[in-house]
């Protein structure tokens, strides 16, 4: 395969769309989170991920399997729960049975804002697929999410 090869230059271009429509999303999302709830996309990203752990059997997530979640690194993550911990939306214990693990679970306050931001996230992420589906390159696209059916 050489960088002139049609399939090479198709994949490309494929890789460039889907990446311009994360793009477009993800400035969307960012915009209403934060003039609507003083939140970035990875902030709610993170408590929204925190919001869905249990105390169950393997119901709290190790710093990795967060960081995992937020597509962050776990230092990026630490910082991340870290100022959330100071705005009073987090906070963190040793777990029980590992004295090196650490667990982060999100407070009353951190719920209330993620309960409040949720529509906010939602309708913003409607309105930036429904302007990405007019762009007949990111048609295809914005089709093939909507019709994924991911469980929570």
């Amino acid at each position: 395969m050489t960088a002139t090869d049609p399939a090479l230059t198709a994949l490309a271009q494929s890789w460039c769309a889907l990446s311009l429509l994360h793009g477009k999303i993800e400035t969307h999302l960012e915009r209403a989170l934060q003039a609507g709830h003083g939140l970035s996309v990875r902030e709610y990203s993170l408590l929204d991920v925190l919001s869905r752990q249990h105390s169950g059997t393997g119901g709290h997530l190790q710093m990795k399997q967060v960081a995992d979640a937020v597509v962050l690194s776990q230092s990026a993550t630490t910082r991340l729960v870290t100022r959330l911990e100071d705005r009073g939306l987090l906070t963190r214990y040793l777990c029980d049975t590992d004295r090196r693990g650490i667990y982060t679970d999100v407070t009353e306050a951190g719920l209330a804002l993620l309960g409040e931001a949720r529509p906010t996230n939602d309708r913003a992420l409607r309105a930036a697929l429904d302007e990405a589906a007019e762009n007949p390159e990111l048609a295809p696209l914005v089709r093939t999410v909507e019709a994924l059916n991911v469980p929570a």
